[in-house]
């Protein structure tokens, strides 16, 4: 099967992008915006709307395969690729991929992917991740339309895994409405929640950390008061790097106030992802380990995630190595290629660090899609609901996809 068009729009996404320096520096919230000015590179004000980039590949029995190119909320900092905007990449689409896609013939989804996660433009430099992480979401809907099977079957068959027959448990992120959208994850009774959004020591973690812990007490609570009996979901918490602000990084004062988050989540299991930001992935890898090591010899069982300064295939390879947390983010649209994020899910399993198949509120409905199907096939611990921070739309865009794609798996295995 050839590719003989490629066609292109520009999209919204789920969210916005943020900028993230300036809202740790005290930007104030006007609303839903934010007063002040932007302090990241190529943002206009920090708060705007997130872009996507649809990109269609034309198949030649007529079939159109498509995937959306997405960046995350917190783009240009952390190491990430900057500012993702439509107007600015489409035109390299068209002039630099689309040659190189027409008359390419569909054999191996693998094979093709990496090519073009590897393409270098005619400036010398590799493609933005948003554009790679879209364009391989169509290789591979592509490589399946051209075989007649789901997403999930291609991955399975092309990486040697096995798919899975039952749902992976799905992460729910409040956003600042961290207490009604806690309320709507608990009746719809999702895995993991809620997120939280900590991402300011004044206003959201306390000066002496005491809004969280009156959080996570009061999210306890509620569990027990509208969840059913049975019900045990994980607390899943991202604290942005405040803890460690906090404390000035200190990891004995750190593991003890993890302690009291311990004590209050109880029976509960509690995750705390980003507790620190050391500025770099060298620093980031030091500190994580000397923290995780203060938890084990304080017999706490707060469970660590990493996300900053954790980007690229090669940076989680260096986390897991290092073996600095008990989960990593697998934060999709920074790696790139779909290649990248199976790669990393499956290194993260072989070698014992929990894999949580990521991504940002700032995507689309079908880069979301597409996730699922890597799940189905990959079998990380868990996978975000995406995209938006609303907890409604994103949970039945992700659950949904899953029960329809295990539906046709469970299907084909009777025949």
């Amino acid at each position: 099967m050839r590719i003989v068009d490629v066609i292109t729009s520009a999209g919204l996404t789920g969210f916005f992008f943020d900028d993230q320096k300036a809202i740790k520096q005290g930007a104030a919230q006007d609303g839903f915006a934010y007063a002040g000015n932007p302090v990241t590179p190529g943002f206009t004000s920090i708060r705007q709307k997130g872009e996507s980039i649809s990109i269609m590949l034309v198949l030649e029995d007529g079939q159109i395969a498509y995937g959306d190119c997405a960046a995350v909320q917190y783009s240009g900092v952390g190491g990430r690729d900057p500012l993702f905007l439509a107007e600015e990449y489409i035109p390299l689409i068209h002039e630099e991929i689309k040659p190189k896609l027409i008359g390419r013939e569909i054999v191996s989804f693998k094979d093709l992917a990496e090519d073009f996660d590897h393409m270098v433009t005619k400036a010398g430099h590799r493609l933005h991740t948003a554009i790679r992480y879209g364009l391989t979401q169509a290789i591979l809907d592509a490589t399946a339309k051209s075989r007649h099977k789901t997403m999930a079957e291609v991955v399975a068959e092309e990486y040697n895994t096995d798919l899975a027959s039952q749902p992976i448990p799905i992460f729910c992120q409040t956003g600042d409405d961290r207490y009604t959208n806690a309320d709507k994850s608990i009746l719809k009774c999702v895995d993991v929640l809620p997120h939280g959004l900590i991402n300011h020591v004044g206003t959201k973690l306390g000066n002496q950390g005491e809004l969280l812990l009156s959080y996570v007490e009061w999210l306890k609570k509620r569990i027990v008061q509208i969840g059913h009996e049975a019900y045990r979901p994980v607390l899943h918490i991202d604290v942005y790097g405040t803890i460690g602000l906090l404390f000035n990084d200190d990891t004995a004062k750190m593991a003890a106030y993890l302690g009291k988050l311990e004590e209050v989540a109880t029976p509960f299991k509690l995750r705390i992802e980003g507790p620190l930001d050391a500025g770099s992935k060298e620093g980031q890898l030091i500190k994580l380990k000397e923290l995780k090591k203060e938890l084990l010899d304080r017999e706490i069982h707060v469970e660590i995630v990493a996300d900053e300064w954790c980007n690229t295939l090669e940076d989680i390879k260096e986390f897991v190595d290092h073996q600095v947390c008990d989960m990593i983010q697998i934060k999709t649209p920074d790696l790139g290629g779909l290649n990248n994020i199976i790669e990393a899910v499956l290194y993260a399993k072989e070698n014992g660090v929990g894999a949580y198949l990521g991504g940002t509120c700032n995507e689309t409905e079908r880069s979301s899609q597409v996730c699922v199907h890597i799940a189905l096939a990959t079998q990380p611990t868990q996978i975000l609901a995406k995209p938006g921070m609303g907890v409604d739309e994103g949970l039945m865009i992700t659950h949904n996809e899953m029960q329809r794609a295990l539906a046709i798996l469970q299907a084909r295995s009777k025949k």
